[in-house]
């Protein structure tokens, strides 16, 4: 017969399919395997309706055959077949889908899943195949049809034998060449593994021939006398796939410790999650996710290597292994699966196109998430502080990225060290703790728990019995900023210029010992010009001598951190620091006499103030020969 030429755009369209769409050679299996099911779903729902089928729902399988010999992989189905004008339509005319025809005519049937929509799937055989031959009986026919294709050099359609409804799609695979490895293909726990990964969950059972060999007693002793053993291996068929993933399950049959096994399994884990998040969604997005938030931090999470991202499946069929499109970068962490039939996907089925369905279930698993994090920090605080100690980074990561946009979903999720409770706290709980008057949140950045209990800013706060929150981690100190405040209550560092704290009174009396000491304090400025932009008397000191605080939106905090990054940056972006001298402690009157008789001490007593001020702020001292010299010459 008479070679055909394919009706589609040419042979240019063909290589396109072959060599551009797919970015995978192993998804193939996939393609094929999937049209196969949309073949036994066709015949299955028809047989809903027509006595003849003669077939019920356990009755349809999928089977996989190699032929090493050969080298021919056989994907063969026992659902509807083609007759003639079935192949020249649907094989013979590249981009033309039956499958997206008979979706569109069964909308109204819940029990029908359709994969194929673009009718390109089939033709990435070729990507491994230097031949396709298809052969097929459609239902009612009596006649098969034999489809033979080696690419683009066109295709012939003859009769052939079969005896049974169905098709089998017979792919010879290229040889080895230019470092690409087509043996594998013909490898039995290689196509098992593919069938794994992508059709693990198609619906109606994938049966294969395995080996197993075992070891059987001889009769006869070697040397050392004991009995000799030889491998007899014998081939069983089996169905390799699970045909009904965990998440399609009722809670009844898939339990938390069913989840949580599949979980360890699936995500490689030897941990169990802190919690498992269902979702069973209806509507005009439906879909289901299985989702859990694990205990503890993968070694390379907080590195580029680390891949976030939910599994995706359309109906059972494996789309991508990581889709970061599902979660936001603040939730990153969150491992497990969605499946839906309403996605809409592009021409190789490999990359989800950005559309309304995505979009909300996106956004409803981000809600979805904070709320199984909200519930978990009140039911079991426990378990929340160890999803804490592994992911609180990345919450506060998230609060700062993109300029503050996830901050109101984050803020409740936040947890700081507290002074009073001392352990961990929420702002909400904070705020819940707080005395009538109080009207901001107070905290103390610094490198350490306690460097942030010792910093004498701390004082004032602490005489009025307020509550302070301990931030120790770099990037604390930028959520707080971004955040600026929680329930109407401003967050603010007790290293800063104004705490709020004095009465109208004290305020005049401050402004008062501030105006009697102009001159020193304008001879300390001169002084210090060098290391601070102004030199004040502090409100905020009750016993210790002296701090160093700041104005402005660097923070003192800010410019240790900014001070580790290597290059030009860590040395332009400093704070404006402030020294503040307590005027009731013995070292202010010392400093005044020193300033009204001999200036040169006055100058040594403030620069060893303005050292001990910045050693205190963890902010480190320039010349230690300088300063330890002005110490001993002034003891």
């Amino acid at each position: 017969m008479a070679k055909k030429q394919f009706k589609a755009e040419s042979k240019r369209l063909l290589d396109l399919m072959i060599n551009s769409i797919y970015t995978h050679k192993e998804i193939f299996l996939r393609e094929i395997i999937s049209n196969a099911s949309d073949a036994i779903d066709k015949l299955a729902y028809l047989s809903l309706t027509d006595d003849k089928v003669g077939l019920s729902r356990d009755d349809f399988r999928i089977r996989v055959t190699l032929d090493k010999d050969a080298r021919t992989v056989t994907v063969s189905d026992n659902g509807i077949g083609m007759d003639r004008e079935s192949m020249e339509e649907n094989l013979g005319v590249i981009a033309h889908s039956g499958s997206l025809k008979f979706k569109s005519e069964m909308e109204a049937s819940e029990d029908v899943d359709i994969i194929g929509q673009f009718g390109v799937g089939f033709y990435s055989a070729f990507m491994v195949s230097d031949k396709v031959t298809v052969v097929s009986r459609a239902y009612g026919a009596e006649q098969a049809y034999k489809w033979e294709s080696s690419g683009t050099d066109g295709y012939t359609v003859t009769e052939a034998d079969k005896p049974d409804v169905g098709t089998d799609v017979v792919m010879h695979i290229k040889p080895d060449s230019d470092g690409e490895e087509y043996s594998q293909f013909l490898e039995t726990w290689k196509i098992r593994e593919l069938i794994k990964k992508y059709s693990d969950y198609v619906r109606f059972p994938i049966r294969m021939d395995i080996e197993h060999t075992e070891y059987v007693e001889t009769g006869e002793e070697d040397e050392h006398g004991h009995k000799k053993t030889e491998p007899v291996t014998h081939t069983e068929e089996e169905t390799v796939n699970s045909m009904v993933p965990i998440w399609q399950r009722g809670k009844a049959d898939a339990t938390d410790e069913k989840c949580i096994e599949f979980y360890k399994d699936r995500f490689h884990d030897p941990d169990d999650p802190v919690a498992v998040i269902r979702v069973n969604a209806e509507g005009l997005t439906s879909y289901r996710a299985l989702l859990f938030i694990p205990a503890k931090a993968p070694y390379d999470f907080y590195s580029r290597d680390y891949k976030p991202g939910l599994s995706l499946y359309s109906s059972g069929v494996m789309i991508m292994e990581s889709c970061p499109d599902l979660l936001p970068e603040c939730f990153r962490f969150v491992r497990g699966v969605v499946d839906s039939p309403d996605l809409s996907l592009n021409i190789s089925r490999e990359i989800l196109q950005h559309d309304r369905q995505l979009k909300v279930i996106a956004g409803n698993l981000e809600n979805k998430v904070k709320a199984e994090l909200l519930k978990l920090m009140t039911s079991d605080p426990e378990k929340y502080d160890t999803f804490w100690a592994a992911f609180g980074r990345q919450i506060k990561y998230g609060i700062v990225g993109e300029y503050g946009m996830k901050k109101e979903l984050l803020k409740d999720l936040l947890k700081f060290y507290s002074s009073n409770e001392e352990k961990l706290t929420s702002l909400n709980d904070y705020v819940s703790r707080m005395p009538e008057g109080q009207k901001y949140i107070y905290y103390a950045a610094a490198d350490s728990l306690r460097t942030a209990a010792g910093l004498p800013q701390n004082e004032q706060v602490r005489a009025k019995g307020y509550e302070i929150l301990y931030l120790v981690e770099d990037i604390d100190e930028f959520a707080v900023q971004m955040l600026y405040s929680y329930e109407e209550k401003e967050l603010r560092s007790v290293s800063g210029a104004d705490l709020g704290l004095e009465t109208e009174e004290e305020k005049k009396e401050q402004q008062e010992t501030a105006e009697s000491s102009k001159d020193l304090l304008d001879f300390l400025r001169d002084t210090l010009k060098d290391d601070v932009v102004d030199v004040r008397l502090s409100a905020s000191l009750v016993s210790s001598a002296v701090c160093m605080s700041y104005e402005g939106e660097i923070t003192l905090e800010m410019e240790r951190y900014f001070r580790q990054m290597p290059g030009e940056a860590g040395e332009r972006i400093k704070a404006r620091r402030v020294l503040e001298l307590n005027p009731s402690h013995p070292v202010f009157a010392s400093l005044t006499s020193a300033f009204a008789s001999d200036k040169d001490r006055a100058a040594k007593i403030a620069r060893v103030l303005c050292a001990q001020a910045k050693l205190l702020a963890g902010l480190p001292v320039e010349d230690l020969s300088s300063y330890s010299d002005a110490v001993c010459s002034l003891i």
